[in-house]
């Protein structure tokens, strides 16, 4: 059954193109090899002169795996340029390279945790007006997407004040072959314990209450849904405050398009506080 699953993802990966919208950059870095490229998205009238000195709150959007930084742009509907100006934000989308978004253990080429905590976060920061503070600062990303942005949040919260996933593989050591994940952390079998580290679910008990704004959802009909039912649990547990959103659904498009507006909404609150 795990292996159709997996042959599904693939194939849905598979027949969706990615175009990218916004504005394309191109950064180097010492952590990751080659240089990374990002979609930036700001909202309509942001260059006009009489916005010259307003400044915005950002939202960092992963991609799951197999997919790559113009692939949120072009999913989201409305479009995201239309969402960047109903909201007054300005999206940021890197290229997660099926990193699952921490630094590889064994690739030196692949610190993608570090390249976006020291040097995206910043390069963003100096090159656009935004409002740079972790109280305006989201982050928020699907299936691999998903794991990435509460893990960076979780660990980065100085940087990052609200995250989200929707359909986040939160705990991944069920799927020791699954996505290639071996590739960053090795053999489930040589070092479980290192993987079951390098989950979502084990950053919990590092938590303090209103540390992080955390929204999250599932779809009842996904194969990550118990993994996020149990994050879910983890969290009421230890009495850290979340949202969290179980609805009928899977792991599609279709749901991924629906949840990003609510996160929106989301973080438009918190932003306002």
């Amino acid at each position: 059954m795990k292996k159709f699953i997996f042959s599904l993802l693939s194939l849905i990966i598979a027949t969706n193109i990615c175009v990218a919208q916004g504005d394309t950059l191109t950064i180097a870095s010492k952590y990751i090899d080659p240089a990374m490229k990002v979609v930036v998205v700001t909202p309509d009238g942001y260059n006009k002169p009489e916005n010259a000195q307003r400044h915005y709150p950002v939202v960092y959007l992963l991609h799951g795996y197999g997919d790559r930084y113009d692939c949120w742009p072009t999913r989201t509907q409305p479009a995201i340029d239309s969402l960047a100006t109903n909201w007054n934000m300005i999206f940021v989308c890197p290229d997660g390279r099926n990193s699952w978004y921490f630094d590889s253990k064994t690739n030196p080429k692949m610190q993608m945790e570090s390249f976006i905590t020291k040097d995206l976060v910043p390069y963003i920061d100096k090159k656009f007006r935004t409002i740079a503070d972790s109280q305006h600062r989201a982050i928020t990303g699907l299936s691999m997407g998903g794991h990435g942005a509460l893990w960076l949040a979780m660990r980065h919260s100085d940087i990052w004040g609200n995250a989200g996933a929707t359909s986040g593989g939160v705990d991944f050591t069920h799927w020791p072959n699954g996505w290639n994940i071996d590739n960053a952390l090795g053999r489930y079998e040589d070092n479980p314990e290192l993987w079951k580290n390098s989950t979502v679910l084990s950053l919990v008990p590092t938590l303090k209450p209103g540390q992080v704004n955390i929204i999250f959802d599932c779809g009842t009909d996904d194969f990550f849904f118990e993994v996020n039912e149990n994050l879910h649990k983890a969290l009421l547990e230890a009495k850290i405050p979340h949202d969290y959103i179980s609805r009928p659904g899977a792991h599609t498009h279709e749901y991924w398009r629906n949840a990003i507006l609510f996160q929106l909404q989301f973080f438009n609150q918190q932003f306002k506080k």
